[in-house]
């Protein structure tokens, strides 16, 4: 009995420990963004701190960010021919658009170009 028991915790405990890894997986710390004016170290994980996922991501046709929601690179659909409306098919209008209306909007945050980019 002590070995059954003994297996069924330490597959339950196993469990546990995944689940908590899967929850506390939510994106990287930082993200490079590489640009031409200098790149961008954008601090993932202090966003996320106080500003919804959904801010940020979105689904096809901007559908709303749902929990769990697969995450492409923006580049997927924010190109040259994408989906999007024409002033947002660079990458770069669409990051300047996001940002900098959310950092003019009262949060704190640069909204001059050596505030981000870092050459």
């Amino acid at each position: 009995m002590d070995k059954k028991f003994s297996s069924l915790l330490v597959a339950l405990l196993f469990g546990l420990v995944m689940a908590g890894v899967a929850f506390a997986n939510n994106g990287p710390e930082t993200i490079e963004l590489h640009a031409k004016k200098g790149n961008v170290t954008f601090a993932h994980h202090k966003h996320q701190s106080h500003i919804k996922c959904g801010e940020c991501h979105h689904g096809p046709g901007h559908s709303d960010y749902k929990e769990g929601m697969q995450i492409h690179k923006c580049e997927e659909c924010h190109h040259k021919g994408g989906d999007v409306p024409k002033k947002l098919q660079k990458t770069m209008n669409a990051f300047h658009k996001n940002c900098k209306d959310c950092h003019k909007a009262g949060k704190k945050g640069p909204t001059k170009c050596s505030g981000c980019h870092k050459k």
